[in-house]
């Protein structure tokens, strides 16, 4: 049965420009292969629930927005932004921007998405409060590599801002102070970013899904598990891997349910709403850990803000605890109109 929203709102969409899909799909085009799929199912759905929709796309002018917002006078505008400009950090000065005009969003707040958006910023906070991180060193661009002598190998090298595994493939992990050079200066060239390098660590890839203001809840942990991986290669989430359909296929990738005693299941639910409040996370978030052999948990990134097109983790994991995903998307507008930004002020 298709769910329809009891209440019918104006809703702005903000996207890139570039990412603009189209309004219906043409026939043999694969959505799961378009770089707007998480676009067009975000805005059929809202639409088939009856919402009243108006795609903005953006690119680098901010009036786009309050053009927008005179023209369609919306109750919230839902946030998909990754970028502004071409530049992954800004997007939080664009959900500034709306805090200024007072204008109601979906997702986290800046300060959030600040404190999360950088990687090193994001494990000293973590560190302070005493939840495992991987031990790391962060190589400025322009600087010589010279590697701490508390860290040792093997070591994974990505880019201390970008998000998507961007950069990062089997060659991010090096085990000696060459390749570490080399791939240290790869990640300066290719993303224009500072680089990080942290401590590998072995294990399953667990991710929760955490959704909330001040009360929060989690969705069933996820896990990505590659079964037929090729002799020699790292259970890591490369770039390929994420966004390569056909790549996904031949390597069997399957993302699942996690199979977690009850008490291993309680602790990384507990940590990730913990987690949350200390980064200052607001509206909906997607927490990546490992999973040691001896039951550890380190957690690698929080990611506010993740990847909500159909059949993808965030929506999977709601999906297992039985909400549809216009239900999702529902609960995500809920809780955008009903946060204020003092919430999370409050660690």
């Amino acid at each position: 049965m298709r769910f329809k929203a009891k209440t019918k709102l104006r809703i702005l969409v903000l996207l890139s420009q570039e990412l603009m899909p189209p309004e219906k799909l043409d026939e043999g085009v694969e959505k799961e292969k378009q770089p707007w799929r998480t676009e067009y199912d975000v805005i059929t759905t809202l639409k088939s629930m009856g919402h009243e929709v108006y795609p903005v796309g953006l690119q680098s002018d901010l009036a786009v927005i309050s053009n927008a917002r005179e023209e369609n006078k919306p109750h919230i505008a839902f946030n998909l932004l990754e970028d502004f400009d071409g530049h992954a950090l800004f997007d939080q000065h664009v959900v500034s921007y709306l805090e200024l005009l007072k204008q109601s969003y979906t997702g986290c707040n800046p300060r959030g998405l600040t404190l999360a958006h950088d990687k090193a910023l994001t494990k000293k906070i973590l560190s302070y409060h005493r939840i495992a991180v991987p031990g790391f060193a962060v190589f400025a661009m322009g600087q010589k590599v010279v590697r701490p002598g508390r860290l040792k190998f093997p070591l994974l090298v990505k880019s201390v801002v970008e998000e998507g595994s961007v950069g990062i493939s089997q060659a991010s992990v090096v085990n000696d102070n060459e390749r570490l050079a080399e791939r240290v200066e790869f990640i300066h060239r290719q993303t224009s970013s500072h680089a990080i390098a942290e401590q590998f660590i072995e294990g399953r890839e667990i991710y929760v899904s955490v959704i909330g203001n001040r009360k929060l809840q989690t969705y069933t942990p996820w896990e990505l598990v590659i079964t037929n991986l090729p002799d020699g290669a790292l259970n890591i989430a490369t770039g390929r891997l994420k966004w390569n359909p056909d790549y996904q296929r031949k390597v069997g990738l399957v993302t699942k349910p996690a199979d977690l005693p009850p008490e291993l299941q309680r602790k990384i639910e507990h940590l990730s709403k913990r987690i949350y409040r200390h980064l200052s996370l607001s509206g909906y978030a997607r927490m990546d850990y490992r999973l040691t052999n001896d039951g550890e948990f380190y957690l690698l990134e929080a990611n506010p803000n993740p990847q909500i097109a159909k059949n993808e983790d965030f929506a999977d994991s709601a999906a297992h605890c039985g909400l549809s995903y216009a239900q999702l998307l529902q609960k995500i507008i809920t809780l955008g109109l009903s946060y204020k930004s003092t919430d999370h002020l409050i660690l």
